[in-house]
């Protein structure tokens, strides 16, 4: 250890690299794991090491935050920053399971929380927050649900925007009140969970369609919709869950225009367009009275923030469904909704958006170079969909990974009708650390790359 002068620590920088202050955050993680940096040691000051690297001060500047990200360093006023002593880590597993959005660099969410907050209790009346209200949201609500759907669809009339306390809530009152006990649902062989608990709680039938690279084939729903003739049709086009797949702008006409020549509506469930890199415009677009739309909150902003705007044309269908939504879920919270429509009208929800993109893009590039040839992400959004060699099969895997404390999501957790691929689901963005999901990432790559063993759980 050494107080009085900074060590004389210098990384070495590729120059097809990627992003240098990445390469710096690497680096101090590569001289930390193999002991060249050690606890207490004292690294050079910004400025000196951006001279001796011939960068620009904020390069360093960003490459110290993110090690400290990493709990890597810690910070001890003027007199400089020191490597920090590890961290005693209480949680053993590593949750790659959950489909949770990252927490953004830069972005003090408890800061975001207090002044939102704030400024909803400074501006409502407080009884209003606490009493009952009408299912739908409120007049701002609607006008929020509008403007974050803007992105998406340009000027809406908010009277179309209904406010749900969140996704599950609105597909599980789309299913009810379109759809009667035993009607047929068509969705894509591996698709949301929630939708399969749904419909089973509510007595209606999953009937799988084939898809492709290009997500659910036209052929086959068109002869689908024609001998099941069913209720709804199910999509989760962008980023699908979780193949990952998005699906094209002509794959997205051509479902449309199944739709409305075999009268059926579809569902058109959408989280993750406003993470996705020039995502095609929605279903909805190209089939607006046969297409109900909705964006939720929770994968763009937090899990915490229970509301998902819901688009519904027509007068009649929005009836039904807040009357199908009171059945089990009177309205969205009040507070929430409140912050929410807070957070979208000043901009807020906006910059915690951005800064989500940016870190679940940041992990992609994480997890592509981990896992090398078996990566199939698409560069954003929150989980990667990992084919797996043929020595291991999904649930054997899952098993493994859990021997070895990290949790991932076979495929028959999405099995539309019983029958699943041999792969996982891995979720980027419910490991807050870095340094700990590249951990995980790196654990899970070299369970991937040797054969299955005999695993067994200690009896205690």
């Amino acid at each position: 250890m050494q107080d009085d002068d900074s060590l004389i620590w210098v990384p070495r920088l590729a120059v097809h690299g990627g992003p240098r202050f990445l390469q710096i955050a690497d680096a101090l993680q590569v001289a930390v794991a193999n002991g060249s940096l050690k606890p207490g040691d004292r690294l050079p000051p910004q400025r000196r090491l951006a001279a001796q690297l011939d960068v620009d001060l904020t390069t360093v500047t960003r490459a110290y935050d993110e090690a400290r990200r990493r709990n890597l360093l810690e910070g001890r006023g003027a007199r400089g920053t020191y490597v920090a002593a590890p961290k005693v880590e209480l949680t053993s597993v590593l949750d790659l399971s959950m489909n949770n959005p990252p927490p953004p660099d830069g972005v003090d969410l408890g800061d975001m929380l207090k002044q939102g907050l704030s400024q909803v209790l400074m501006g409502a009346d407080h009884a209003l927050l606490m009493t009952y209200h009408l299912g739908g949201g409120s007049d701002s609500g609607r006008e929020a649900g509008a403007r974050w759907l803007a992105p998406m669809f340009g000027h809406l009339d908010a009277g179309q925007v209904l406010v749900c306390p969140g996704a599950q809530a609105a597909i599980a009152a789309l299913m009810l009140a379109l759809t009667q006990p035993g009607d047929v649902i068509l969705a894509e062989p591996a698709s949301y969970p929630g939708l399969r608990a749904a419909a089973t709680q509510f007595g209606r039938h999953l009937i799988a369609v084939g898809a492709d690279r290009h997500g659910m084939v036209p052929g086959l729903l068109e002869e689908a919709c024609r001998a099941h003739k069913p209720g709804l049709i199910y999509l989760n086009p962008t980023l699908q869950n979780p193949t990952a797949v998005t699906m094209p702008e002509r794959r997205r006409q051509e479902l449309a225009a199944i739709a409305e020549r075999c009268e059926v509506r579809i569902v058109e469930d959408d989280p993750y367009w406003l993470l996705a890199n020039a995502p095609p415009p929605p279903i909805a677009t190209f089939a607006p009275e046969q297409v109900y739309y909705i964006s939720t909150l929770s994968k763009c902003l937090t899990p915490g923030l229970r509301v998902a705007f819901v688009l519904v044309r027509d007068p009649q269908v929005r009836e039904g469904f807040l009357a199908a939504l009171r059945a089990f879920a009177l309205m969205a919270d009040p507070l929430a909704a409140a912050l929410a429509t807070q957070w979208i009208l000043d901009g807020s929800a906006g910059r915690l958006m951005e800064g989500v993109r940016k870190e679940a893009r940041l992990r992609h590039r994480m997890a592509r170079d981990i896992l090398a040839g078996r990566y199939r992400g698409a560069g954003d959004g929150l989980h990667v969909w990992l084919a797996l060699p043929a020595y291991w099969n999904a649930s054997q895997l899952a098993r493994a990974a859990g021997s070895a404390g990290i949790a991932v999501t076979p495929a028959e957790a999405f099995a539309t009708d019983g029958r699943s691929v041999n792969a996982i689901r891995i979720s980027l963005g419910s490991i807050r650390d870095r340094g700990r999901l590249q951990a995980g990432l790196q654990r899970l790559s070299h369970l991937l790359a040797r054969r299955p063993e005999a695993f067994s759980a200690a009896v205690v």
